[in-house]
């Protein structure tokens, strides 16, 4: 294949694997780490968020959420609001489109469909059990329930929710049903607070609380405290959902106890948004808490002969890289203990040395973004992977939280595709930009796993993208027995 046909096959949408160097063609080349690169989908030059893989029968499917842009979709030959793709990676080397459920009109953080989750009928309590559902955000407006048991036919179920002035990461239990949906009630103070709804029955959705930092309530005085993020919930086992709020700035960990929140007074007063607090940790002004990851149960290497504290509790907390050339505090990762989640504390940070690739003037953005967030026991409490803007994904061995270690890396290749990263509306004006600001450079975005132990990061600057395996002393690493066949 020519550089002429690689650049034709990117610009028709098409998805096919080949050999990583050929991207240098149409940009910089890759640079690896014990890592592979396995396939590739240029999803339709469309900015991504959320990407989640799912076995839906004999067949792994992948959906990316995307934030705003109109592209054109080669499927229907028709201009689309960038919303939902839908890839059938059974063959993860020759990943197939399916199709493309536009969003919201508008840019960036203003339209699009940025999340994604889904959950079978055989998990959901009253799911049909022969059918998949997609929970999906329409932009800022609404959450939906899409049928995707047909994934090349999508089909809008119902509207949970619309009216709203914020949406973001949200969170489904799919052995509950219950559902931690990122919103903007219009009564309420901020433009993304928690409403739960159960979910268990999809096609009919119900209300169970509005939930959120005291201050944000309705009739709340004084300085509202910041949007949250999102959650992650480890369900009634582990009776506790962890809430991040913040991205760069005045982040929070909130853990909460679940039966207190689900089960508590629902009017938003004082009291019942702190009924179910477990604790609260504050973080350090420059720093926020995009993904807050929990790893329950880890055994300590060096703790193996002591009496006490040898199995201890974390949560990972991703801060969010926004400005462009680190016009910020440098955003990374953080390890708190939580074995006494009522007194959380961090012991560990990790991030990307800036000098080893003088990232802060290769374009874009440098700093973590997201970490994977399946619990998948191939990785989990073993590797996580975290989204690096442009130094691409990094895995870190996480067995010992107190002393995390990157094992290894993959910065793709820019396409033509690759466009220069604008700045966030309102965020740029009093900035000391150079002409740094203006170069085009990888930007990924988000990551997740699979089940097989396959690797998938999506590119926020139109790149698209690339399916991953660890390889060498990297590959070691991950509990291979428990991967699925």
């Amino acid at each position: 294949m020519d550089g002429f046909t690689v650049l034709r096959v990117l610009m028709l949408g098409t998805s096919l694997a080949f050999p990583a160097a050929l991207f240098a063609q149409a940009g910089d080349k890759s640079e690896a780490k014990n890592m592979r690169l396995v396939g590739y989908s240029d999803l339709q030059a469309r900015t991504a968020y959320q990407p989640i893989i799912h076995r839906q029968g004999n067949r792994w499917i992948a959906y990316v959420g995307h934030h705003g842009d109109r592209k054109l979709n080669p499927l229907t030959a028709r201009m689309e609001d960038n919303g939902t793709s839908i890839m059938d990676v059974t063959n993860p080397n020759k990943p197939q489109y399916l199709a493309h459920i536009p969003g919201e009109e508008g840019k960036a953080e203003a339209g699009g469909a940025q999340m994604a989750r889904l959950c079978s009928g055989t998990d959901l309590p009253r799911g049909d059990k022969g059918k998949f559902y997609l929970l999906r955000v329409f932009g800022n407006r609404a959450h939906e329930i899409w049928d995707v048991t047909d994934p090349a036919n999508p089909a809008l179920l119902t509207t949970i929710v619309r009216g709203l002035k914020g949406t973001h990461k949200n969170f489904w239990e799919c052995d509950t049903g219950i559902a931690y949906l990122v919103s903007g009630d219009p009564q309420w103070r901020v433009s993304r607070m928690t409403q739960i709804y159960d979910l268990s029955d999809p096609a009919k959705p119900v209300f169970v609380r509005n939930f959120g930092l005291v201050g944000q309530q309705p009739g709340a005085t004084g300085a509202a405290p910041i949007n949250l993020h999102g959650a992650i919930s480890t369900g009634p086992k582990g009776n506790r959902v962890y809430f991040g709020y913040g991205t760069n700035t005045d982040g929070v960990l909130q853990i909460v106890d679940r039966g207190r929140l689900l089960n508590g007074g629902k009017e938003p007063t004082v009291e019942n948004l702190l009924y179910p607090q477990v604790s609260r940790l504050d973080m350090p002004p420059m720093h926020g808490a995009h993904t807050v990851f929990p790893m329950i149960g880890v055994d300590i290497p060096g703790f193996a002969n002591s009496l006490l504290g040898k199995k201890r509790d974390f949560v990972v907390i991703t801060d969010e890289s926004i400005q462009k050339e680190c016009m910020e505090g440098m955003q990374m990762a953080w390890f708190v203990d939580i074995s006494t989640d009522t007194k959380p504390f961090g012991v560990a940070n990790w991030g990307v040395p800036e000098k080893s690739g003088n990232f802060c003037t290769k374009g874009g953005r440098f700093g973590t973004h997201s970490s994977n967030e399946n619990m998948t026991p191939l990785f989990y409490k073993r590797v996580m992977f975290f989204a690096y803007f442009n130094a691409g994904v990094r895995a870190v061995d996480v067995r010992d939280p107190f002393n995390p270690r990157e094992i290894a890396s993959f910065v793709p290749a820019m396409t033509e595709n690759t466009v220069v990263l604008e700045t966030p509306a309102g965020l740029g004006a009093s900035m000391p930009f150079t002409e740094a600001s203006r170069r085009r450079a990888i930007q990924t975005n988000n990551v997740e796993v699979d089940d097989r132990g396959y690797i998938y990061i999506v590119d926020r600057a139109n790149t698209g993208m690339h399916i991953l395996e660890l390889t060498g002393a990297a590959r070691a690493v991950a509990n291979w027995a428990a991967a699925a066949k």
